[in-house]
């Protein structure tokens, strides 16, 4: 086949990186403190890509099928999303914390074919496929660190993989403008909804990593993120793969962990949540917080409450930027944009803009729904097999978000909260991550969660505040003097007025508080829950 033949193709572009520099180590999968990493150069990407896409092909998995993808960080992930890429077929990798109806659902929403996952979720999966009779398992895998090995019933990916050199499957995809995943949304409000990811984002966020991002050939990237999330996939495998830019990966994210990692790796930047960073944050303070090899951190969604003083204390710049899996795009490299702004959309690219209900565009310091219009082109969303909720969600021509924002008198742009999600307590609105970064200063807890349920008042809009968090270890938390405290920082109608105390914060794959989850679990007379 001849390079370049179908420009931006995933695995034809790995294909050529095999060819010129099969042993680069082009990302190491970090494991944890006491498992060893995994290094893989481009000959285990297409060698292994090639044996996974026979192994799909052989379970009747061709082009258009949809198959799940249920596993943590491990380097077989990339594999498998090279198979797909390889035959054409669509990977729906589901975050491998889905349990339950989450996880049936998202399976069968997709209309899965098949199903490749590890042995550390079989329980869950096993039980999800008993729900969904007719997915066949292309194969599981065991990993260090599993408690449960590969039963005898499953074709074994391990045994896949240590097989021989299989070579490019047969009927070869040849076609970047095809989907290549179908990534949920977080459902942080209800059921998460499959959008169809084509081949041709490739390119785009290769574009990006080089024009927007910056990245060096001396850069060494980072992420904790899962890769069933689009941020790591866009901001850190794909350059990496892209642009031989060395990569570390974690099997998952551990915030007490970040920085040690980056020491080790000699990671030079690194790509979070906001919901990431007060996590981060949060961390008792560290004689050596400001001494690590980071130059830039790369975030979504930085708290304006935290942003200067956490490039102080780490010694980093935030490159603030916007995105969504549906479309819109804006950035605020550090030292163009006020602090707090997530940006400006790429001129000549794309246009936003904040409107009111009836569309009419808001005045600077108004609070609206940012929409998302292209300069070339109509804007696409596909939901799976949602036809209406992909038609709402670009009525009118424009990428209706349903983020909440404003932007200043210079057209910088600002996240103020998500459409429905808005606080507001004795008519103050207030936002949580103020109140979070009163609660994680006093240095009592190691993670927080503020979120609303409606006020006990029954005043129509109004919430009452809560406090979820997670103390730091060996800390019994005094609700006394935590009010005491809060009280010198915090207006009063800012105050929570119950502190839930939980053992972790639930997150989202994209590191999002799954506040639902904690306001489900609150009871004002649980033994968990105090009265500030």
């Amino acid at each position: 086949m001849s390079r370049g033949h179908v420009a931006g193709l995933f695995y034809d572009e790995v294909q050529a990186k095999y060819e010129q520099m099969p042993d680069f180590p082009v990302v190491t999968f970090e494991n944890g403190e006491n498992l060893a990493d995994e290094v893989i150069t481009y000959a285990d990407l297409f060698l292994n890509g090639c044996k996974i896409a026979r192994a799909l092909q052989a379970a009747g998995i061709g082009k258009g099928d949809r198959f799940s993808l249920v596993m943590r960080n491990h380097p077989e992930f990339i594999y498998t999303m090279m198979a797909a890429s390889m035959t054409g077929s669509v990977v729906v990798p589901i975050d491998p914390r889905s349990k339950g109806n989450k996880l049936s659902y998202q399976i069968r929403d997709s209309n899965s074919k098949g199903i490749i996952f590890t042995t550390e979720f079989m329980n869950e999966v096993e039980k999800s496929l008993a729900e969904v009779p007719g997915v066949k398992v292309v194969g599981v895998l065991f990993k260090e660190g599993f408690d449960v090995e590969i039963p005898d019933r499953y074709p074994s990916l391990n045994e896949i993989l240590e097989g021989p050199e299989l070579g490019l499957p047969d009927n070869l995809s040849q076609e970047v403008n095809i989907p290549l995943e179908v990534i949920y949304t977080s459902g942080t409000t209800g059921d998460p909804k499959g959008v169809v990811i084509k081949g041709n984002r490739i390119p785009m966020f290769t574009m990006l990593a080089q024009f927007v991002w910056q990245y060096a050939p001396d850069d060494k990237l980072y992420t904790g993120l899962s890769l069933t999330h689009g941020n790591a996939q866009s901001v850190t495998m794909v350059p990496s793969l892209m642009l031989n830019i060395p990569s570390v990966i974690s099997r998952k994210f551990t915030k007490s962990r970040l920085w040690d990692i980056c020491r080790k790796h000699g990671c030079t930047t690194f790509s979070l949540l906001g919901g990431m960073m007060m996590g981060i944050y949060s961390e008792p303070r560290r004689a050596d917080d400001a001494d690590n090899p980071v130059r830039k951190v790369l975030s979504a969604g930085t708290p304006r409450s935290i942003w200067e003083e956490f490039e102080k204390r780490f010694n980093v710049k935030i490159h603030e930027w916007y995105g969504a899996v549906e479309g819109g795009f804006a950035h605020n490299a550090p030292g163009t944009g006020p602090i707090g702004s997530f940006g400006k959309p790429i001129e000549g690219i794309m246009e936003m803009k904040i409107v009111r209900e009836d569309d009419a565009e808001c005045e600077p310091g108004e609070i609206g729904e940012l929409v998302v219009a292209q300069k070339q082109g109509k804007v696409e969303v596909e939901y799976l097999g949602k036809k209406e909720a992909s038609e709402e969600k670009t009525r009118g021509g424009v990428l209706r978000t349903g983020d909440m924002c404003h932007k200043d008198e210079n057209g910088w742009l600002f996240f103020d909260f998500r459409k429905g999600g808005g606080l507001r307590r004795q008519g103050d609105f207030i936002l949580p991550e103020y109140v979070e970064k009163a609660i994680a200063d006093l240095g009592y807890v190691s993670d927080v969660c503020v979120y609303g349920i409606p006020a006990e008042s029954g005043a129509p809009g109004e919430s009452d505040i809560v406090a979820a968090v997670v103390p730091v270890s060996g800390i019994k938390l005094d609700v006394k003097v935590i009010s005491r405290e809060l009280r010198k920082t915090l207006e009063k109608s800012h105050i929570p007025q119950y502190l839930q105390v939980v053992d972790e914060i639930p997150k989202t794959a994209s590191e999002k508080n799954l506040d639902r989850v904690l306001r489900d679990e609150f009871s004002k007379d649980a033994k968990n829950v105090f009265t500030i």
